[in-house]
């Protein structure tokens, strides 16, 4: 939690991370008594160098945390090239909706 405040990026960030390098993300904000907490559990099935790129790709997000201001530009944006952009958060909880529409 230190850590992400110095630098300024979230736990939700970092899971936005996760997504843009194509990696399914932690539970966040799991269990709520801890701030910040990430709830890491690969299953049994995950390979040992599918770990290994686990660990690489948060190494990566800790180093862009660190960096300048075009590497913290990048967790607000987080991310980028997956199908799904980054939702409003704030708008989906006040404005559910509740049913698939055609569009």
């Amino acid at each position: 939690e230190k850590y992400q405040k110095e630098h300024g990026v979230t736990t939700l960030d970092i899971a936005k991370g996760l997504i843009e390098y194509g990696m399914h993300p932690m539970t966040v904000y799991f269990p709520l008594v801890v701030n910040g907490a990430m709830l890491i559990e690969p299953t049994e099935t995950e390979s040992k160098a599918e770990l290994d790129r686990f660990i690489a790709v948060m190494k990566k997000l800790a180093k862009d945390a660190r960096g300048g201001e075009i590497e913290k530009l990048k967790f607000s944006e987080y991310p980028i090239s997956a199908p799904t952009r980054r939702l409003d958060e704030v708008k989906a909880a006040r404005e559910p909706k509740l049913r698939w529409e055609a569009s």
